[in-house]
């Protein structure tokens, strides 16, 4: 008898796609730290000030920068110091592609309730990370 545990199809898709999302993810991290350290962007806080806001409750320190919650760092991209967070969001997001990859695959299968349940995680996923719900960091 065969006690060897097999991984089945859809749980090689997820991994494989974590896989290659987790590696884009660091490059991406990589490069934009090295364009933050560099300073080829100057950053929007710059780096001799933070100690000013390190002390502070996020709310404050929102406030005293004038940064504003949410998905308002993406009009900052220009800013050494906000470049980062697209390698941030990205491996934050790269779960949701990779229970996208697998839906097709579960209901191939006829594994109807995976199915279901990956496409609400999805659901679940993508409403807590627009800040619709306008709770935690949003």
């Amino acid at each position: 008898m065969n006690n060897k545990l097999k991984a089945t199809e859809e749980q090689l898709a997820y991994a494989k796609l974590l896989d290659l999302g987790m590696k884009l993810g660091l490059v991406m991290l990589v490069i934009t730290f090295i364009v933050y350290v560099s300073g080829i962007l100057t950053p929007y806080i710059p780096v001799n000030d933070l100690p000013n806001y390190w002390g502070m409750p996020v709310h404050k320190y929102l406030e005293a920068t004038g940064i504003h919650p949410g998905w308002a760092w993406l009009g900052m991209l220009g800013k050494g110091d906000f470049l980062n967070f697209i390698g941030i969001a990205f491996l934050a997001g790269v779960t949701i592609l990779c229970y996208i990859r697998i839906v097709p695959i579960l209901f191939r299968n006829k594994d109807t309730v995976y199915g279901v349940l990956a496409i609400l995680e999805v659901l679940v996923l993508v409403l807590a990370a627009s800040g619709l719900l306008k709770s935690g960091g949003h």
